[in-house]
């Protein structure tokens, strides 16, 4: 494995920084997701039991221990529920805006290395065939095998391993994008009943 990896020269050192890097980064937003999922589950489950009863200071609290983007823009419309109906949707939507970048952190870097592991697999093919047709041209009709060999391989595996690489960040990028969305639009609907129950417009 380790002679393959050396086969496909100099590009294999980016590309396999590339594929740690997605790998972290993937690793990490599956964790991220999966626990603000259970806290925000938790969250609206104690903000809509303290709101029934009218117990501010207790959906302060449990914002606080979420402490995630919707957490955040629950506190927010709590905290300006003395305001217009028009003002705390306003103050709402620009904490909305504030928090998102939360849920997308991370997925630049990741789409940035999608592309550029494939562009530089697409550059291990190029380097390695101008070498093979480099020692088809100096030794003769077939050149020296072994060069040749090697200048294959490189082209190869630099190709592989840009794939490798390339093909699950895309697909984890698109899912994270996925949910992201979805984690805005549930916000979003929460948000709206809970600033509904605050002005006495929903009970």
């Amino acid at each position: 494995m380790i002679e393959t990896l050396k086969s496909g020269g100099l590009l294999m050192i980016p590309i396999i920084i590339c594929g740690i890097i997605a790998t972290f980064i993937i690793i990490e937003r599956c964790i991220y997701f999966a626990n603000i999922r259970k806290k925000d589950e938790t969250l609206i489950s104690n903000v809509n039991a303290s709101l029934a009863v009218g117990d501010y200071e207790a959906c302060g609290a449990a914002c606080a221990q979420a402490d995630t983007p919707m957490s955040q823009v629950i506190k927010k419309a709590i905290d300006s529920r003395r305001y217009e109906e028009s003002d705390i949707r306003d103050l709402v939507e620009a904490e909305m805006d504030f928090v998102v970048p939360r849920f997308e952190h991370f997925l630049t870097p990741l789409g940035t290395i999608a592309n550029i592991a494939t562009l530089l697999g697409l550059l291990g093919t190029v380097t390695g065939n101008i070498k093979a047709f480099g020692v088809l041209g100096a030794g003769g009709s077939m050149g020296d095998p072994a060069l040749l060999a090697g200048a294959i391989a490189e082209a190869l595996v630099t190709t592989v391993a840009g794939l490798i690489v390339s093909i699950p960040s895309v697909i984890f990028h698109n899912y994270f994008v996925s949910r992201v969305n979805r984690r805005i639009v549930e916000m979003e609907a929460h948000v709206t009943s809970i600033v509904l129950k605050l002005t006495g417009r929903i009970k």
